[in-house]
């Protein structure tokens, strides 16, 4: 019988730091979670004091500490766990006693600022719509864009048919050579300023996230992280962050 008292299972494996809710829910609806020896079942309440939750034969127990990392990417690093062509990934990159899991994802040529963690109800609550995390990127283009380029790019309202929110695009510096600009998404869709880039007719040289919300990559170099500090997770756990330009110098080249 389904109880109905207690957490939802894929709340409780999502704090457990095992995985997002999302991911959780998949996994349940293909067999690899038991409750005391049975298949779970989707929107199962579960007991932690009194109920043996397993997953892949593993028991499934509360994080004993949670971390917040901060973290800049650099290119050429993937945002999965685990790869099957052994391409530098990110699963193993602090030394902390925690598997820390990717809030979001940036593609493997594009780099800046990524938050790890293994607490679950913060990576919810950091991906959820409701609270409006916008996301700051510095954009380096090939060639001067002219003003017909960037409005076009600023019109690209759908990709692959499907609707995508507006995306603020400004020009910071033009040189004969290359553009930069800074473009704010309020959601990720998969490769989503590329793709924009492309229905534009302008090809990316270099893409970094330099901010989510409030919280800024600062100067943390390539490949280093560091832990939130007590603000910048309050930060990103409340509502509705507006995003400035902060530290954004003069066009460079890796």
């Amino acid at each position: 019988m389904i109880q109905t008292e207690g957490e939802k299972l894929q709340k409780y494996i999502s704090s457990a730091g095992l995985m997002s809710r999302r991911e959780a829910e998949k996994e349940i609806l293909k067999g690899f979670f038991y409750i005391n020896g049975e298949k779970a079942k989707p929107g199962q309440r579960v007991n932690p004091k009194k109920d043996i939750i397993k997953y892949k034969g593993k028991a499934v127990t509360p994080a004993k500490a949670v971390y917040y990392v901060m973290y800049n990417k650099p290119p050429g690093v993937i945002t999965t766990m685990s790869d099957d062509l052994g391409r530098a990934g990110i699963s193993d990159i602090t030394g902390l006693p925690a598997r820390l899991y990717p809030v979001g994802r940036l593609d493997k040529n594009s780099e800046g600022l990524l938050i790890l963690t293994n607490d679950g109800e913060f990576a919810n609550r950091l991906s959820h719509p409701r609270y409006g995390h916008k996301k700051s990127y510095l954009l380096i283009v090939n060639g001067k864009a002219d003003k017909t380029a960037i409005e076009k790019l600023k019109g690209v309202s759908r990709l692959d048919g499907s609707p995508i929110n507006p995306v603020g695009v400004r020009v910071l510096e033009r040189t004969e050579s290359a553009t930069k600009l800074i473009m704010t998404l309020s959601e990720g869709k998969n490769r989503q300023i590329r793709r924009m880039c492309e229905e534009a007719g302008l090809s990316v040289m270099q893409l970094k996230r330099f901010a989510i919300g409030g919280v800024y990559l600062g100067e943390l170099k390539p490949g280093s992280w560091r832990m939130l500090t007590n603000d910048e997770i309050k930060e990103l756990t409340k509502e509705s962050n507006d995003v400035k330009t902060k530290g954004i110098s003069k066009i460079s080249r890796r």
